[in-house]
């Protein structure tokens, strides 16, 4: 192992130091400072001590150890791990919004109010809803909001006994546990052997307990749900509400609506389809938004612009009650107005363009992978592993050899329909040529696993760390250098 590859306490020598503190803005005040005696230390704390240049070497060398979409290809489905443009960063990290106190008045935040405000007029053009609180900072906490709109609609309405949502077989995760979270019960409708709702088994469904259904569409699989306008006038004539989960919203920009489909509640996640890096787990954002007789249970606080051109915030008596403590995750909104106004009409070849390229590798690798659904897709797609299962090669051995190729893995074993899933979303900001090479490693391992089952099983074989038990990581993760205990 060479001394750059080693943890950094493991490089750590005894009086060397790599750092250089300024003077303490309180340090004429120590006198007014009392720390109590419990709270201070008996011995130094153990931390590493190392030069400057041993920790510039270490963390670059680190960085250059992880993946990210500006190293390599991405094609992880349902996650939309696009490129996200520089502006963006720019931006959001500009010295007129940095600085923002959230507890700042209204009036001394004018122009941050104007984004927000424009910010949810402009997810409303592009998604047919009447309007849209930018505060949830996640795309589940913004499904829990938009469920607690939808409770909150059918109470102001005397139907208290609607609690019952309905989710489709193939839904996200997330979907059954934000209903669940909320106080309602879910109910599963199956979907056809095309992979769309079915709507026979929806209407034995329907009664007077029903307080709407959750949606994506194009749904998990990657399938536009051709049906859908049909199932928004059962859903709507037994008097329950349509919610769209945004998380597939991507292939839809230029091409579709939401609302217009009949979805009367949304949620998107900005850190996907408005170009946000999100991966590790953040940051994000999930607004959501409302068809018009929704608005007045939007959640407090909501920003509203005067007829003088003022921005206010303004809290309703109707609202279903508040998520948050402030105004959401102002970076994010920042980087999305950014994109927003960066494509400006070009948005409109987004969807079509990341359709367009998911079939191109769909159709490219369907000789090789087997394809359940056969059908053109949206954004992603889904393959039930290998053609040739003879060898015994499977999905995760696929997508560990990816990564000795230098791309990272798709999602795989989700959605939990196939035994070998597959899903790969390459997105619309992929040149040919990248997808081209992705199609020609992926026949690769294709060829490998006939003719070398064996060195397919053990991959990687090039990356810093091999195949790790991921089972006992996940149950016992060591997270300290060492047991200090």
């Amino acid at each position: 192992m060479k001394y750059y590859d080693k943890l950094i306490f493991e490089i750590s020598r005894p009086g060397r130091v790599g750092y250089s503190l300024p003077k303490s803005a309180l340090s004429n005040q120590q006198s007014a400072i009392s720390i109590p005696e419990n709270l201070l230390r008996e011995t130094p704390a153990e931390l590493p001590e190392v030069s400057e240049l041993d920790v510039v070497r270490h963390y670059t060398n680190v960085s250059n150890k992880n993946f990210g979409v500006e190293t390599g290809f991405y094609p992880l489905g349902s996650c939309t791990m696009k490129y996200n443009p520089k502006i963006n960063e720019e931006m959001a990290s500009h010295a007129a919004f940095k600085g923002l106190h959230p507890l700042q008045s209204a009036d001394s935040v004018q122009g941050a109010l104007a984004i927000y405000y424009h910010t949810a007029r402009a997810l409303s053009e592009l998604t047919g809803l009447a309007d849209f609180t930018l505060t949830p900072y996640a795309g589940a906490h913004g499904e829990l909001t938009g469920l607690m709109v939808m409770r909150q609609y059918h109470l102001m309405r005397g139907e208290a006994q609607r609690t019952r949502v309905i989710v489709p077989d193939s839904a996200h995760g997330t979907n059954p546990a934000s209903a669940a979270v909320c106080g309602l019960e879910i109910v599963e409708v199956k979907s056809t052997a095309d992979g769309t709702v079915d709507t026979n088994d929806l209407k034995g469904l329907l009664d007077d307990t029903i307080a709407g259904i959750m949606m994506t569409n194009p749904n998990t699989l990657g399938i536009y749900e051709t049906q859908v306008v049909e199932i928004a006038r059962l859903v709507h004539e037994a008097g329950g509400l349509l919610y769209y989960d945004g998380a597939n919203l991507n292939p839809m920009l230029g091409a579709s609506r939401p609302g217009d489909m009949g979805f009367d509640i949304m949620h998107i996640n900005l850190h996907k389809t408005f170009s946000t890096p999100h991966g590790g787990g953040g940051p994000g954002s999930g607004p959501v938004g409302v068809a018009a007789h929704l608005v007045d249970s939007l959640p407090n606080p909501r920003v509203v612009k005067g007829e003088n051109g003022e921005f206010k915030i303004q809290d309703a008596v109707s609202a279903c009650g508040r998520v948050a403590t402030f105004m959401g995750n102002f970076g994010v909104v920042m980087r999305a107005y950014t994109y927003i106004l960066s494509l400006g009409k070009d948005i409109k070849h987004v969807g079509p363009i990341a359709t367009l390229n998911a079939n191109y590798v769909k159709e490219s690798l369907r000789d090789a992978y087997y394809l359940p659904i056969d059908t053109v897709c949206k954004h992603e797609f889904v393959f039930d592993g290998l053609a040739d299962k003879s060898t015994g090669v499977t999905t995760l051995d696929i997508a560990k050899r990816l990564l000795d190729y230098g791309y990272h893995a798709p999602t795989i074993y989700f959605p939990l329909l196939f035994h070998q899933s597959i899903m790969i979303e390459p997105t619309e900001t992929e040149s040919k040529e990248t997808l081209d090479d992705f199609i020609d490693i992926m026949h690769r391992v294709a060829e490998e696993a006939i003719a070398d089952p064996g060195m397919v099983k053990s991959a990687p074989h090039t990356t810093p760390v091999r195949r790790l038990d991921e089972t006992t990581a996940a149950k016992n993760p060591l997270l300290k250098y060492r047991d200090l205990a």
